[in-house]
């Protein structure tokens, strides 16, 4: 038991203590609370990755992930499921995004000013995701019901996975990326990272510039730093395979996010695996990522002081042998910071919560 206190305190949680507790509990690590959400349990087919949620004006929190028998099946759909504020408990996931024809991929949920709720998804039209378009419905009843789908993206194997941010203009920014190559172990070395901009007055979309690197760059995290100055962490393209020459990729924009610079490497190991980037209410800026070149562990998040010129204070959420990967982070009105990540070989989501200081006391 003195060990597992040891664990307790120093924030680690290997897999082995994930066993004993059979993965069914609520876990913690110091001041972080993790509990799973959904797992195997759930019928909605063995893979649940990537999952995204939002906060809603209701105190509800709402998710969403893309299920089916695997990454590259035929058959996947994206769920969604509810949070209830009355009940504390998640409601069984229902399919929200699907069609007979086609492959749905990485969802998107977020919350525009005024309530509506934006849910924007992948599309998958051939055997590869190159071959994607990105698709959306919008909710006005806080995700009760749905339009019907429409497309966001024309251009062949565009793709989302971050959350909208606003900009000072009110307009909204979508994170994007196109990815090429014909490889399901590989993207092409072109593959690059792009921004959709939406005026909700003129209901108009316009595009950034691309942004390409030297192993290429795809899922964008952007924050905004106010001024027009924007900057964005995106993960690294490539293979999967071990190395020591992978990092996580910056771009920044003093435009308001009209044009982004070309990819810059960062002293971030990256695993080709996605990154989190959000701006808290004090505006720190919380990175969230896996602190390797090799492996999707540790879940690494980190926190800047100075406007993301330094990163020195940083918790492991989760460590050990595994994969805890593709989080996606937000910050509630509590003042509690929020990352929802993938686990046990995409079968499993799980959920952590923790104050700010957690990190910077370490």
């Amino acid at each position: 038991m003195n060990q597992i206190f040891k664990i307790f305190k120093h924030g680690f949680l290997p897999c082995f203590f994930l066993m004993l507790t059979g993965m069914t509990a609520s876990l913690f690590a110091g001041d972080v609370h993790i509990e799973k959400v959904l797992g195997p349990e759930i019928d909605t087919g063995p893979y649940k990755h990537p999952s995204t949620f939002e906060y809603l004006d209701n105190g509800d929190f709402y998710l969403a992930y893309y299920g089916g028998k695997g990454e590259y099946a035929t058959d996947t759909a994206v769920y969604g499921a509810r949070k209830s504020k009355e009940t504390g408990h998640w409601s069984s996931p229902v399919p929200i995004a699907q069609n007979p024809l086609q492959s749905m991929g990485n969802p998107v949920l977020w919350q525009a000013p005024g309530g509506r709720v934006w849910l924007f998804f992948v599309v998958r039209f051939g055997s590869t995701w190159s071959t994607s378009r990105i698709m959306a419905k919008i909710s006005d009843d806080r995700c009760q019901s749905w339009s019907d789908a429409f497309l966001v993206t024309f251009e062949e194997g565009t793709m989302v996975r971050g959350r909208p941010i606003l900009l000072d203009d009110g307009a909204y920014l979508l994170p994007i990326y196109h990815e090429t190559g014909s490889d399901t172990e590989k993207t092409g070395a072109d593959t690059s990272s792009l921004f959709m901009k939406f005026d909700p007055q003129a209901r108009h979309w316009s595009a950034s510039n691309k942004v390409y690197s030297r192993m290429g760059n795809l899922q964008p995290a952007p924050v905004n730093l106010g001024g027009g100055h924007l900057m964005a962490f995106c993960r690294r393209g490539g293979d999967y395979e071990p190395g020591n020459d992978g990092y996580v990729v910056r771009t920044d924009s003093h435009d308001g996010g009209r044009t982004w610079s070309q990819g810059v490497e960062t002293t971030f190991p990256n695993p080709n695996a996605a990154v989190e980037l959000i701006r808290l209410a004090n505006g720190h800026l919380l990175f969230v990522y896996n602190r390797s070149m090799d492996d999707r562990s540790p879940l690494t998040c980190a926190i800047s002081t100075d406007g993301g010129e330094t990163f020195p204070h940083k918790l492991d959420l989760m460590s050990g042998m595994g994969s805890f990967a593709y989080p996606t982070a937000l910050q509630t009105p509590d003042g509690l910071v929020h990352v929802l990540f993938s686990s046990d070989e995409r079968t499993t989501i799980r959920h952590a919560s923790f104050r700010e200081e957690a990190i910077l006391k370490d």
